[in-house]
Formats: structure tokens, sequence, C-alpha cells
């Protein structure tokens, strides 16, 4: 199947002028049952949804497949959303429990509580930081690599903040994690980041 073809029903050819209506607006009138106010919030959020889903699965029909459910779930529960201006943290939470879903029903266990083996380093290494390194196409492989050898959650976690730009507070609701647990895995994450990728930074001038 095509990359989210179920769910581009909602989508037009042009976009239209309701796309530039504020996103409360468009919330309140997906949630009377308006199809055109939620096919320009999908439009909107499923490219980042998506993002997340394929650096949690690091497989892209599998992130197709859960972009599609993620949305079909936030359609039903319009009304469960309380803050309308964390919908993309809202989005996000549900892509993170479609995807728990999906790897307990495979059997795959998430090491969600062990502690990696590798030393964080105590060193601060130069410039370019691991958010440089993203937007650095001769390291996406090399910046893929590493973010693999991240436990699960604090990988999640790492790009909720570096790629999604989400505050720490909303990181936590999307974890179900305390505020500090937050702060803590992505300041380890970062670090070892750092270690891993510690030669190629410094081959840099």
């Amino acid at each position: 199947m095509a990359p989210l073809l179920a769910l581009r029903m909602f989508a037009a050819q042009d976009e239209a002028p309701e796309a530039r209506e504020g996103e409360r607006t468009l919330l309140r009138r997906a949630r009377a049952g308006d199809p055109t106010a939620f096919r320009i919030l999908f439009e909107r959020h499923s490219p980042a949804v998506w993002r997340f889903l394929k650096d949690c699965f690091r497989d892209e029909p599998a992130a197709d497949e859960a972009t599609q459910e993620t949305f079909v779930r936030a359609h039903g529960r319009l009304g469960t959303l309380k803050d309308e201006d964390r919908l993309a943290s809202w989005l996000l939470g549900i892509a993170r429990l479609v995807f728990l879903e999906s790897r307990r029903a495979r059997g795959v266990h998430l090491d969600v509580d062990g502690e990696d083996s590798e030393g964080l380093v105590e060193a601060v290494l130069p410039t370019p930081s691991p958010e440089d390194l993203l937007l650095d196409q001769e390291t996406e492989a090399l910046l893929a690599e590493a973010l693999g050898h991240l436990r699960e959650e604090r990988r999640s976690a790492l790009l909720l903040r570096i790629d999604h730009g989400l505050p720490y507070e909303e990181i936590a609701q999307v974890m179900g994690w305390s505020l500090p647990k937050v702060k803590n895995e992505i300041h380890r994450a970062r670090l070892q980041l750092r270690e891993r990728l510690a030669a190629h930074i410094g081959g840099h001038p």
C-alpha cells in the first residue's frame, strides 16, 4: 500500500482557504464532524507524526501503517483533547502508544528501565552539537546509526526535543514521565550521541 494512502482520502489537490484557519477553529469544526477541518489538521500534522514513527520503528512501511492508525484514533478521540494548544504533542502521544502496542503485539521486548552499557562522557565536545549534525546530510547515516544505539525510550525523548521542538513539559506528557526524568534522559541521550560521534566531530574544523 502506498504511504498513508488510506488517510490521504482527506487530502485535497490544492490548499483550501480553510488551511489558513487557526488551529483552535479547525479543531472545533473537526469535533463537530467537519471532514474538511480534520483533513487540514491531518495535512498539517501527519508529516511530523510519520517522521517520529519512522524514527521509532526504523521502518517506513511500519511508520505508514502506524500513522494511519494514529489519525484514525485521533479522529475518534478529538473530544478528549483538553488543551487545544497542544494538539501536536497529543498526536505524538497517540503515535507513541500505537508504536508500543505494535511492538508488544509482535513480541518485541522494549528495554524501558535498564541503562545502556556505554559510559557517558564527562568532557564537553566541541561544536557541532547533535542538533547541528541533524542538518548535515553528510552525517545523516552516522547519526542514524548513533541514534540506533540509544535505548528506544531515550531516543524517542531526544527526538521529540531536537526534531519536533517540544518543550520538556509536553515531552513528559507524551512519554508518561516526570519532568526531572525527561531532563535527565535527554541529557544522557545527548552525551551518548556526542560519545559515539566524537571521532566525526573531531574531524571538523
